[in-house]
């Protein structure tokens, strides 16, 4: 467009800043990167969004053979057997929680503070024990 406003400038050499060098390419995206205005916001959505399983109670006819078990855990106890456990383990944040399944040797019965001691330092409270599994166990069947 002949004789217009700006046709005293337009084809002037780009200005380079001799104080402040330019931002280098990689940066640059980031002042065109979206504004987060609820910090935090997207975390809450993700933990909303996490399952948890409810905790399911046991019969009275589950108890009564767990509590077999720990019997025979603590007479076999200088042997260290090896068990293997499903237990339920209580969600930090939200109710229910995760069912596990964990194999090891049993170290020690805390019997006051009701729970298991594995060798490996993993404690797991009697209460949240579902089921157990393993060799000392062969003289209940």
């Amino acid at each position: 467009m002949p004789g217009g406003k700006y046709d005293d400038i337009l084809h002037l050499p780009h200005h380079v800043s001799e104080k402040h060098p330019p931002i280098p390419m990689e940066e640059r995206a980031a002042q065109f990167s979206p504004y987060a205005a609820l910090t935090g916001f997207g975390a809450v959505i993700d933990e909303t969004r996490r399952l948890t399983d409810p905790r399911h109670t046991l019969s009275e006819e589950a108890l009564f053979h767990l509590n077999r078990q720990y019997q025979l855990l603590l007479e076999h106890l200088p042997e260290r057997p090896e068990i293997t456990m499903t237990y339920f383990r209580p969600d930090t944040r939200k109710d229910g929680g995760a069912y596990l399944t964990l194999t090891g040797r049993v170290k020690k019965v805390e019997a006051y503070e009701q729970r298991l001691v594995l060798e490996d330092g993993t404690i797991i409270a009697m209460e949240n024990i579902m089921s157990m599994e393993g060799k000392v166990f062969a003289e209940m069947e």
